[in-house]
């Protein structure tokens, strides 16, 4: 498959045909089975937060952060829903991570999930996209494979969501059948889906309905256990960027600006130096971000 061909048709505004993403999705899957649930990463790196389908929006963020392979990428989940462009998106980070499998890893989030994406808008574009599911269930299928998170120079931990009360150690991490788990219950949805609270030491409930509320205690314990510096994670819109919460030992950043294009927040890039230095660089929306591309009728198995 010319990979470099799918990438110029993405660029250009146009989806993959149903074929091309079957095979695409093929690859990345041979390629994301050999990741462990906790990919080691080496500095320097820029950490991502949620996309939600503005692709334009990618686009933007790789034109500001810098192309692959000069630049290294760690994304934190959240590629589809919401947004009008979750199958150009995904395409397009599937095609990246075909061409530069150690150079763009890709994490999963609580909307790389079967019931989600046919909720939130992954399933509806898909039908409305190709006059079928087919290529939702290959993406379903990939999302199956998605490691759950990074480990940075050892120091720095990448997730989308956050911690559990059934993970204390990062090893318990590594033994998860990523494949298998329950993506509604247990450590992995907590690690999809929990949230830092400010005012919190210890666990309290989500009010999202799945994963946990947790606390200053949580992340110093985990932090020490894990010799950790910063936990990394995304999966809640901030305004400005980035926060920092707990005295600097969590950071949320979210790279989806102008989020669902009615929100008027900052995207943010987290770089990672040599040094695990941090520093952030923000971006604004696209001047393509809220068009509507794939006005060519149903896209065709063939193009």
């Amino acid at each position: 498959m010319d990979i470099d061909k799918q990438l110029e048709i993405l660029r250009n505004g146009r989806c993959l045909s149903e074929r091309d993403t079957h095979l695409i999705c093929e690859i990345a899957k041979d390629i994301l089975i050999e990741e462990p649930n906790v990919v080691n990463v080496k500095t320097p790196v820029m950490v991502c937060g949620d996309i939600h389908g503005q692709y334009f929006d990618l686009l933007e963020l790789f034109k500001c952060g810098g192309q692959l392979p000069e630049k290294k990428y760690i994304f934190n989940g959240d590629y589809v829903n919401r947004g009008y462009h979750s199958v150009e998106t995904f395409q397009y980070l599937l095609c990246l991570k075909i061409k530069y499998p150690k150079d763009i890893i890709l994490l999963r989030g609580n909307h790389e999930s079967r019931p989600i994406t046919q909720v939130y808008g992954l399933y509806d574009e898909v039908k409305k996209k190709f006059g079928n599911i087919y290529p939702w269930q290959y993406f379903c299928d990939v999302f199956e494979y998605l490691p759950l998170c990074a480990l940075v120079d050892q120091k720095v931990f990448c997730v989308h969501g956050g911690l559990s009360p059934l993970i204390n150690t990062i090893d318990q991490i590594r033994v998860i059948d990523r494949r298998t788990a329950k993506d509604n219950e247990g450590p992995m949805c907590d690690m999809l889906w929990s949230d830092p609270e400010q005012d919190l030491e210890g666990w309290a409930k989500n009010n999202r309905g799945a994963g946990v509320q947790f606390g200053k205690k949580v992340v110093d314990q985990f932090n020490h256990i894990n010799e950790l510096i910063l936990i990394g994670r995304s999966h809640q819109l901030i305004m400005e960027g980035y926060r920092y919460e707990f005295k600097k030992q969590l950071v949320t950043v979210w790279s989806a600006p102008n989020y669902c294009y009615r929100c008027g927040n900052k995207g943010c890039i987290m770089i990672l130096d040599e040094n695990l230095e941090q520093s952030f660089l923000l971006f604004e929306e696209s001047i393509d971000s809220n068009q509507v591309i794939s006005n060519q009728g149903l896209l065709p198995y063939f193009l």
